[in-house]
């Protein structure tokens, strides 16, 4: 195994799951091995405490007249849940056909740790960088960076930059190398309705109270109308439509047929907005989508009651220039205007994230695609991307720059699910982008 893939591993083996506090000691150790690596490498590495989990900042010296690159990545990961379907164990990476089976893989390690990587390799080899750079690592992002807007305020000096890059999204296919510029927003809220004081016999007053599990049934089916569309009220009248050339783009875009998104799914069939492909659907048009629903008994078997509550967890994917709190306000009318009689209903607002868009053609963006099509030795395509970055758009508003998005991740990464991976090829490859992208920056 190479050095670098020893590396890879020796990082994924943290369990470093942010939404858990059983993993909190997890999660400080995992920063703690991050600050001693950037530090070994020549960097001027510091760990900051915030009042979550703490944040990895690492420079090297910055001299006048060069370019500051700030790259941004984070070391927490998301839980295992459910672990009866990993074929590994999640933190105790495999090499298995040519990908890195491990949570955190692709989402953020694999993909961070080839910029650490390439920064590593370019110091041995040049005795230096091209550029002033800036590591920002945070271990929140699966919990929606709650500290880390308040972190770049207080830093808003010490991390002064040009541009930053991440590389937390997507490739649209092996081989072809992908700059994002747009990312969706998001906001998520939890409802719950409830109705009798406990759970009934469904015999006995079946009929006679409100369900609240059929309440909170029919108040999810009040979400869209019969050809997918977002019936809450007012909730298209910020979107930004489709540029034209976006479109005519898009459609020679490899990996993203209608086919494509058949066979990556392995959905029966699609289904969607009207009037727009699969593509445009997850990269520029919003969403309303349920991502946990229950109540009443949920063991084997029948048991016959009427249950006292029900919930839906639900997340909106938000497009330029909606405001998630705008439509926070509007999904919350809409809820409580269509609550069925009979349960009282609250609205637990979640985490939320606005939308990005940045101009593909800048001078900065230009350079990546330089850097990218050196890396891959194939033209860039140009995407937005369906996921979120909340942070994103805090950069932009907080240290008024713009951000880059290299992707690296393919559509079959498991992301999120059990079996995640993240292909070799595309590891080596994102060291190879870190050293050709702070070359080209740096001519900017």
């Amino acid at each position: 195994m190479s050095p670098q893939l020893e590396d890879l591993f020796s990082f994924l083996r943290f369990a470093s799951v942010s939404t858990d506090s059983r993993h909190s000691g997890d999660v400080r150790a995992c920063a703690e091995w991050l600050r001693g690596k950037l530090s070994g490498m020549g960097l001027i590495a510091t760990l900051h405490e915030t009042p979550g989990h703490p944040v990895v900042l690492a420079k090297n010296a910055h001299l006048e007249g060069r370019r500051t690159v700030l790259i941004y990545g984070h070391y927490d990961v998301q839980p295992v849940d459910p672990l009866e379907l990993w074929t590994t164990q999640p933190f105790e990476p495999v090499l298995r056909d040519g990908k890195i089976l491990a949570r955190g893989a692709t989402d953020n390690k694999g993909q961070m740790m080839a910029h650490v990587l390439g920064v590593e390799q370019t110091l041995r080899e040049e005795g230096d960088l091209p550029v002033n750079l800036i590591f920002l690592f945070e271990g929140e992002e699966e919990i929606g960076s709650p500290n880390l807007a308040e972190f770049l305020r207080q830093h808003r000096e010490e991390l002064r930059c040009d541009v930053i890059a991440i590389s937390d999204t997507g490739m649209v296919a092996p081989g072809v190398p992908t700059l994002g510029y747009g990312l969706r927003g998001i906001v998520c809220c939890e409802v719950v309705l409830r109705g009798p004081k406990g759970d009934l016999h469904s015999g006995i007053f079946g009929g006679a109270v409100s369900n609240p599990a059929t309440a909170i049934a029919r108040l999810v089916a009040s979400l869209h109308d019969d050809h997918g569309r977002v019936a809450v009220e007012g909730f298209y009248d910020a979107v930004k439509p489709l540029e034209g050339w976006e479109r005519e783009m898009w459609a020679s875009v490899p990996g993203v047929s209608d086919a494509d998104f058949l066979d990556v799914t392995g959905a029966p069939a699609l289904f969607g907005e009207e009037a727009y492909s699969s593509a445009e659907r997850v990269w520029a048009r919003p969403t309303a989508e349920v991502n946990g629903i229950g109540g009443g008994y949920q063991g084997e078997g029948s048991k016959t009651v009427l249950p006292a509550e029900a919930f839906v967890k639900l997340s909106f994917r938000l497009v330029p220039d909606q405001d998630p709190a705008d439509i926070m306000r509007k999904v919350t009318d809409h809820l409580e205007r269509h609550c069925p009689p009979g349960v009282q209903i609250e609205v637990k607002p979640g985490h939320d994230g606005k939308p990005y868009l940045v101009d593909p053609h800048s001078k900065f963006a230009n350079a990546a695609q330089d850097a990218l099509r050196a890396s891959f030795g194939a033209e860039p395509v140009l995407i937005r991307e369906g996921g979120s970055i909340p942070i994103v758009q805090t950069f932009r508003d907080i240290l008024g720059v713009d951000t880059l998005l290299l992707g690296l991740a393919l559509a079959d990464a498991q992301v999120h699910a059990p079996n995640e991976n993240f292909p070799v090829a595309n590891f080596e490859a994102g060291i190879r982008m870190n050293r050709a992208l702070l070359v080209e920056l740096a001519k900017c």
